[in-house]
């Protein structure tokens, strides 16, 4: 198994988190599928998977997915998670939070030809005999969450992903934006930073859809039937989502640092939601959007960007098209709306190590039966497990809390809140957090996590069992998929408040592959009729995966030694120093790194050290070393988030890891100095090598200590 992970694979390797746009992982030819024998399991590990039972999480499934649960709008099913977690042996209670968000009132949008006809957008989604929630009167509405309340009419330029590269390429065909309304794809940067992006360009709105060409091969032009009749992608699917800035913070943006509460102080949001109105459409209505502006500007194929072109059969042209206008409005209601985060505790013997396990509840639609409630489902599975193993008289070594967060889609609200609350408890005992968003909308499992994690992680996969092939363990599918690279973690789930104040943190999950049936990712038609039909028929990989995160919590909740692979944090580090001295030495400029590399080096020395006194300890049955080893295992990551927030965006405190400024969802290892080589800001790169090698140093100090 490799911890470190090529820049190359940052993208292919991330699990799916559900503010994140989706993109399923790409078949590697060159590794074998291969059958690993499945270790046994012990006793407590039987009583364990052996409670998970695939018609109790189709049922659990069924009720998480037919009713509304945007965010702010359900506190009876954060009662019922909280009860069911109750009936299993945990404490249970819900936290509350007053959080910012909006919700939509109107939308329009419309395009006027050049002849004077008219094009009229419905923004709807078609509803669906066949998918009961698809038809409800309540089903929510097609918008974006955080989104500004306009109208914008102007002339329109196809962008491409929206990144800041792609906006560059358009400047530098000399194509004039200002004034302009942006027609972007989804896919790359989270949709938040289109958004930005345009209105840094000058751009008065921005039109969000979907392309099939991100589909991989289950699509109508590959023969298959669209949902409901077969696997490939409904046209009329829309992806609502949050247009947040994710990258510069997470959680309520008016009240940056704090929990937010009934009286909580409200600070100005303009620096973390947009000034502009953005609207999500689907790839049907973009068609005669796109078609408008074939012939005029510069066709997508001389654009000479990645991923400018899609699968739709129109030239992607740049525009704009003389006379072919666009009329766009987007009406918001602002409230101050109570969140419900439930919360399950089963208290261990030693109180000052505590494991935390979290999935969010809410979703944009009536749906979410992939996202992310496939995670919910697992997570009161997971419950009745572990109840089942205190029946037999059983108690974890570590505290176990179990979270269901509210309001996750906006921005991680409730699990941000929650962290920003209970921060000084959960930085002094938090060994590691689990967390699980989207179970499964695929066959293609997914890990991403903290180096030292790695190695237990991959190694529990060996105990589970997989149904795609008969004799396949989860770890088979997972290393023919990654070739047995644990991922980086970036943001775009609710790992992220933990990682950034230093905790230990995983991401779990099983995503949709290229031969997979399409999932309709924030649309109605991620519902309990295509999971129950298409995803999980038989909710087989549910099980498969309940089983493995609770397999994983029992040993990180119960092994007397924390099970930490420290020196893979080691090779994490040296990997990321060599990708990024690739990058400092792809510019023109200089930056001086010795200083990053003796502090590795003092990590090196200092993760030796604890490792060979965690065999000192175990050796000896010394009870008194085995508690410092795993307070050094516990506490480390601290001195990573010990050096302050990053440049113009202080939330983000790790200088190992962090979402990228212009990504929002995938990493960028060495943060602070490899954005500002990028930025050519060399005088901050020096600086910022000094404040990563002090957390490294701090780290390893940590470890020694």
């Amino acid at each position: 198994m490799h911890l470190c992970i090529s820049l190359s694979l940052l993208f292919a390797n991330l699990a799916c988190g559900c503010v994140r746009d989706h993109a399923f992982h790409r078949p590697r030819s060159i590794v074998k599928r291969r059958s690993t024998p499945r270790v046994p399991l012990t006793p407590d590990e039987a009583v364990l998977t052996n409670s998970f039972d695939n018609n109790t999480l189709n049922d659990w499934s069924y009720y998480y997915t037919h009713g509304v649960h945007l965010a702010g709008t359900n506190r009876t099913m954060a009662q019922w998670t909280a009860d069911r977690w109750s009936e299993n042996g945990f404490q249970s209670r819900l936290d509350e939070y007053y959080t910012y968000l909006n919700y939509p009132v109107s939308h329009s949008l419309s395009l006027t030809y050049p002849n004077g006809s008219v094009f009229q957008a419905s923004l709807e989604e078609a509803m669906l005999t066949e998918d009961e929630t698809s038809t409800y009167p309540e089903r929510i509405p097609t918008f974006h969450g955080y989104s500004f309340t306009g109208n914008a009419t102007a002339e329109y330029i196809y962008v491409g992903r929206g990144q800041v590269v792609d906006f560059e390429a358009l400047v530098a065909l000399n194509i004039s934006l200002g004034g302009k309304i942006a027609l972007a794809k989804y896919g790359g940067p989270f949709r938040g930073l289109k958004v930005k992006n345009a209105a840094l360009y000058g751009m008065i709105g921005c039109v969000i859809f979907t392309d099939p060409g991100d589909d991989g091969n289950i699509t109508e032009a590959n023969g298959y039937a669209a949902y409901p009749d077969g696997p490939a992608r409904n046209p009329t699917s829309v992806q609502r989502g949050s247009v947040q800035f994710l990258s510069t913070y997470p959680g309520d943006p008016t009240t940056p640092g704090y929990a937010s509460k009934q009286d909580s102080p409200r600070a100005d949001k303009s620096s973390v939601v947009p000034n502009i109105p953005s609207l999500p459409i689907s790839y049907a209505e973009a068609i005669p959007l796109l078609r408008a502006l074939d012939g005029s500007g510069t066709p997508g194929s001389q654009v000479n960007r990645t991923n400018w072109v899609g699968a739709l059969n129109v030239t992607y042209s740049t525009g704009p098209a003389p006379g072919a206008v666009l009329s766009m409005s987007n009406v918001m209601r602002d409230a101050i709306n109570p969140i419900w985060d439930a919360v399950g505790i089963i208290n261990g013997t030693n109180q000052d190590e505590v494991l935390v396990i979290g999935n969010h509840r809410d979703a944009w639609i009536v749906g979410g039966a992939a996202d992310p409630n496939s995670g919910s489902a697992i997570m009161v599975e997971l419950s009745k497990a572990f109840g089942r193993l205190i029946a037999t008289g059983w108690q974890p070594r570590r505290t176990i809390v179990l979270c269901s967060w509210d309001a996750e889609e906006y921005g991680l609200l409730g699990s941000t809140e929650w962290v920003e609350e209970h921060i000084n408890w959960l930085t002094s005992s938090t060994v590691a957090y689990l967390n699980i968003d989207v179970g499964v909308s695929g066959k293609t499992p997914s890990l991403s996590a903290t180096p030292e994690i790695g190695n237990i992680a991959t190694e529990i996969m060996k105990k589970i069992s997989w149904p795609t092939m008969p004799n396949e363990t989860l770890y088979d599918a997972w290393a023919a998929e990654s070739d047995g690279e644990v991922g980086v973690l970036g943001s775009g789930s609710d790992y992220t408040s933990f990682l950034h104040n230093g905790i230990s943190s995983l991401d779990v999950g099983s995503d949709q592959g290229p031969d997979d049936p399409v999932y309709h990712y924030h649309s109605n038609y991620d519902s309990y009729h295509w999971m129950s039909t298409y995803g999980d028929p038989g909710y087989q990989y549910h099980s498969a995966m309940g089983q493995y995160l609770t397999l994983l919590a029992y040993h990180m909740a119960n092994d007397e030694i924390i099970p930490y692979d420290l020196p893979a944090y080691t090779a994490a580090l040296r990997s990321y120093y060599d990708e990024l001295l690739t990058t400092i030495n792809g510019t023109s400029g200089t930056v001086d790194t010795s200083e990053l590399s003796a502090a590795i080096n003092q990590f090196e020395t200092s993760a030796n050290e604890v490792m060979a006194l965690r065999d000192q300890a175990v050796s000896t049955n010394d009870a008194a070393l085995k508690t410092v080893v795993n307070q050094n295992s516990r506490d480390f990551q601290r001195g990573f988030t010990s050096v302050g927030g990053l440049p113009d965006r202080e939330f983000y405190k790790h200088v190992v890891n962090a979402p990228g400024i212009d990504t929002g969802y995938a990493p960028t290892t060495y943060p602070g100095v490899t954005e500002a080589v990028q930025a050519g800001n060399f005088e901050r790169a020096a600086e910022w090598v000094g404040r990563t090698s002090l957390g490294i140093r701090r780290a390893a100090d940590i470890l020694k200590t």
